[in-house]
């Protein structure tokens, strides 16, 4: 019997029309509990051509160098273009894909991680009446079947809570959730159910009482975007496309018709970004499949086109895991502004988001200030007055920019297509814009079959539905355990492992060293809290990451879950590349820099500082004042007006605490805002007057010091007057 799993703590039996699905904390309820589900048929099946060990980037490089003609050249390394990608060579067309930067790079890993129909879309499509929004939703539920089913390592159903504080509204949604339901059919996950006032704050503890009547809980599908991505390339890489990140489009390559006289797109100038060198790939077919940068190759294909995509800035956090309960999910349908806000568990932290702006198309987007306030206080208004929501525990944020689109054949230039528009210019070039991560597959399909008409290609039907994404073959829910056994493992490590390589996770298992305890036996992890090890990042090269952002981004997803543990990991994840790549000392200080400038500007690291700056305000009370300044100078006996690493290690060899000298740079360093090497007076009461305002949570040197105080207080007995919040 096959297994597919389903949700954390759930395991789906069987394989044909029909399967069911037992959570295993509700073994109880296994008879009265039925679930529909559709098991997705693979199509005709397609031969690998890379069975064993994938090209090296390096060898791609010279295939898309060397071939005479592809059939097919995609140009865009998001879920789209390697859809595209994949779509194409399973046809039996001889592929290219280039990527200016990584695979996922852009908007393909900024996403809310949900595989989703639309619950918002379906309720506009039935009050408006409007078929085009209907079968956008019923396209999206059979596409999110088809990637739970594709790629079972990566994702599975989520349960999300739409609380409802009015009661009229209890029957409005309910008969909402329900169409949802309907309009799945025998793709529905699990039936949507009412919950009671008593049973919602059961289930999400962390949930505002006052006012509420009850709760709806429909089920959609959640992903690791980044990895489902990076999933995607590499399978299109084992049927034989040539896939190259960090490969440029320099120019198109065009060419004149002798019969007809007309300007053809016939392939394009590339560059390899990493060396400079430039070459051609020829092909007799472009698709452009650049997300945000679509109008940029539109017009580098004609300049006077008109501008299709309308970007739109979405912003998301990542707060700790205690602000929801592990396995539901929230959704708030009406926030202040009329904006969808989305509360989910993931990789055992919160997200919260998104917000929806206008933005102009960038390379590294940015989080604003502005925008995670406004997530803020919208989180506030749903969760219990119990839970105080600081701005200190936004661990990591991000901006994505969602490439909305005007189909460019539309009379109404001005409206918005909510489904994706396909567009053939007339030197050939065919466009895909628009859509959304969960229709990605479907977005392929029909750019192909586009391609194949305007092309005259010769190719087979689709075959990507049921097609088995990299490291889903022989995945299965009990996989861990054998990594557990197998390696000497712990068991949080092989679970993450399993989740996020599937069946690939015992070739990452073999790269890891000793560690030389009696347990774990082999895997180092790079940071204590998150189970990412060592032998990640010598793997990750193996797929196609090039540069320590590539690691810590999208082949770990650390930066995106705390930007504090990012940087910690990465001095070691850029010796661990250095090596391997033969980075000279020169090119290992460039990678660490650019690494901490992504963390800085594009993972909110800038906003998470900048709420501890040397322009902050002082809020503290005379007494505050007056204990804080004492607590200093247990540290600065020599009454400097500062404290240096010397200070901190001088009192904690007092009450024997050992800790390295470079751990202790880096606490330091957190409150050290003009970075002379020294925590000024000034600058220490700063910190614990954010600390008190809830601007900056878990300050280890704040931490440090209360405890080592308290350490040095039990010795000599001290009158110590304790007040305010947190750290105090």
């Amino acid at each position: 019997m096959a297994f597919r799993r389903m949700m954390k703590g759930t395991i789906l039996f069987g394989g044909g029309a029909l399967a069911t699905v037992v959570g295993l904390s509700q073994l109880a309820d296994y008879r009265k509990k039925r679930v529909n589900i559709t098991y997705v048929e693979a199509a005709e099946p397609v031969r690998q051509v890379n069975d064993n060990e994938l090209p090296s980037r390096e060898a791609q490089l010279m295939t898309l160098e060397n071939t005479k003609e592809f059939d097919v050249l995609v140009i865009g390394g998001g879920a789209t273009g390697c859809g595209c990608a994949l779509d194409a060579v399973t046809r039996g067309l001889k592929t290219a894909l280039v990527e200016r930067d990584d695979f996922a790079s852009g908007t393909s890993s900024r996403s809310t991680k949900l595989i989703h129909g639309g619950v918002r879309y379906l309720q506009k499509a039935i009050m408006r009446l409007d078929l085009e929004q209907y079968k956008l939703v019923k396209e999206a539920l059979h596409e999110r079947a088809n990637l739970l089913e594709i790629a079972p390592h990566l994702s599975a159903p989520l349960p999300i809570m739409l609380p409802v504080y009015k009661w009229w509204q209890l029957p409005y949604y309910w008969v909402g959730i329900k169409a949802y339901d309907l309009v799945a059919g025998s793709q529905c996950l699990k039936s949507s159910y009412i919950l009671s006032k008593s049973k919602a704050l059961e289930l999400f503890p962390m949930l505002r009482k006052d006012k509420l009547v009850g709760a709806i809980v429909y089920y959609d599908g959640q992903h690791n975007d980044a990895r489902m991505n990076l999933a995607i390339a590499l399978t299109a890489a084992r049927y034989g496309a040539a896939t190259a990140n960090y490969t440029e489009v320099v120019s198109l390559l065009k060419k004149t018709d002798p019969e007809s006289g007309a300007t053809r797109v016939c392939g394009a100038r590339c560059k390899d970004v990493l060396t400079g060198k430039e070459f051609d790939v020829n092909a007799k077919c472009v698709i452009n499949a650049t997300g945000p940068f679509t109008d940029s190759l539109r017009k580098m294909d004609d300049q006077e086109v008109a501008n299709i995509c309308q970007p739109s800035a979405g912003v998301h956090i990542v707060m700790p895991g205690y602000y929801s309960p592990d396995n539901m999910g929230l959704l708030d349908p009406a926030t202040s502004d009329g904006r969808v806000i989305f509360f989910l568990p993931w990789a055992k932290m919160t997200i919260a988001g998104t917000t929806d702006t206008p933005t102009e198309v960038t390379h590294h987007p940015i989080p604003t200030e502005e925008d995670i306030n406004f997530i803020l206080t919208e989180v506030r208004n749903y969760l219990s007055c119990d839970v105080e929501v600081r701005r200190g525990d936004v661990l990591a944020a991000w901006s994505g920019i969602r490439p909305l689109v005007t189909n460019p054949h539309s009379k109404d230039t001005q409206s918005i297509s909510r489904n994706h528009v396909v567009d053939v210019s007339e030197s050939g070039v065919v466009t895909i814009a628009g859509g959304k991560w969960t229709t990605y597959r479907a977005m392929a399909e029909d750019t192909l079959e586009a391609v194949i008409r305007a092309h005259n290609l010769k190719a087979g039907p689709c075959k990507t539905v049921g097609l088995v994404l990299e490291g889903g073959k022989d995945w299965t829910p009990t996989l861990y355990i054998r990594l557990v056994q197998d390696y000497g493992l712990e068991s949080e490590v092989a679970q993450h492992l399993a989740s996020a390589y599937g069946d690939k996770a015992f070739e990452v298992a073999k790269l890891a060293k000793v560690t030389g305890k009696r347990w774990p036996i082999v895997g180092k992890r790079l940071v204590s809290e998150f189970p990412y090890i060592e032998a990640e990042v010598k793997y990750a090269m193996k797929e196609y990451a090039c540069t320590a952002v590539d690691v810590i981004s999208r082949r770990t997803r650390l930066a995106f879950l705390n930007v504090q543990a990012a940087e910690e990991a990465l001095p070691r994840i850029v010796d661990i590349m250095g090596k391997e790549l033969n980075w000279n000392d020169v090119k290992k200080a460039e990678e660490l820099e650019k690494a901490k400038t992504f963390l800085y500007y594009e993972m909110g690291y800038k906003a998470r500082s900048e709420q501890l700056t040397d322009r902050s305000e002082i809020n503290l009370t005379p007494s505050d004042v007056d204990r804080y300044k004492k607590r200093f100078h247990k540290f600065d006996k020599a009454k400097k007006g500062f404290i240096t690493i010397l200070d901190v290690q001088h009192v904690l060899e007092n009450i024997n605490v050992q800790m390295d000298s470079n751990t202790l740079h880096e606490i330091l360093n957190e409150v050290d805002l003009n970075k002379n090497g020294q925590v000024e007076l000034n600058e220490f009461l700063q910190l614990m007057s954010a600390v008190q305002k809830g601007f900056v949570s878990s300050s280890r040197l704040a931490m440090l010091m209360k405890s080592a105080e308290e350490n040095l207080d039990q010795r000599v007995p001290v009158s110590v007057d304790r007040s305010g919040g947190g750290v105090s």
